[in-house]
């Protein structure tokens, strides 16, 4: 998956900002298997 950074602002810092999505990115998908797993652990134990 690539940003499209050719039409920016000069003043912009392309590399930190791709360095803060991916770790965006990275965060994100780690909440969503902490939420699946918690689901999954209370439909196995809750019901």
């Amino acid at each position: 998956m690539g940003v499209d950074f050719s039409g920016s602002h000069r003043a912009m810092d392309s590399k930190q900002h791709k360095e803060t999505y991916s770790w965006f990115i990275k965060l994100t998908v780690a909440t969503c298997v902490i939420v699946v797993v918690v689901l999954v652990g209370m439909a196995a134990f809750l019901l």
